[in-house]
């Protein structure tokens, strides 16, 4: 049985709103909660990238129209799977490998520069207390940009670049942490 017109919208309809600040919202419903009053509308990116599209989330006890440009009637199309089983078995193998490390006995300096190498480069293993990158960088303790070792290219000009990064971090943040020393030494 249809709601009356208004209080309900099919996933896949086309609808148009007026907030009552005047706005035309334009868009494909992907989800309303008839309780709450709230349409999920998917609408062109505003960044005006392809393939992206903006979800706008709409009160409709601000809208003060709603029309119906095209009422999807057939079933919508399956949702989109979420592959929960291959998220929580990637999780299993970072906290596995993140168990390794600490059970190896590897520095600090070591765990992190690893899970930023891995944020960017999935293809980063141990191997007892060395970090290896795409089967073609080897860091060794004490993880510094003298440890990388490996043929030239891609992945050992990424890893350099980080420890430059990192270097260029560290000192900004110490020049920034003096400022205030230099300022509180001039005005004495």
């Amino acid at each position: 049985m249809a709601a009356p017109p208004g209080e309900y919208f099919s996933v896949g309809s086309q609808v148009s709103c007026r907030t009552c600040q005047e706005q035309r919202l334009q868009g494909e419903v992907v989800a309303f909660d008839y309780q709450s009053k709230m349409l999920a509308l998917k609408c062109p990116s505003s960044s005006g990238k392809p393939n992206h599209a903006d979800i706008l989330l709409i009160n409709l006890q601000y809208v003060s129209e709603v029309e119906i440009i095209n009422d999807r009637t057939e079933t919508p199309p399956p949702l989109a799977s979420l592959n929960l089983a291959s998220k929580a078995r990637t999780e299993k193998e970072e906290k596995l490998s993140q168990a390794y490390a600490i059970s190896a006995g590897v520095s600090l300096e070591g765990q992190q520069l690893f899970q930023t190498i891995h944020k960017t480069i999935k293809d980063c293993k141990w191997q007892e207390k060395n970090i290896v990158v795409m089967e073609e960088v080897v860091i060794t303790p004490p993880y510094q940009v003298e440890n990388c070792k490996g043929k030239e290219g891609s992945a050992l000009s990424h890893v350099e670049k980080h420890f430059r990064d990192v270097e260029s971090q560290k000192i900004l943040q110490r020049s920034q942490a003096q400022q205030p020393q230099k300022e509180a030494a001039l005005s004495s």
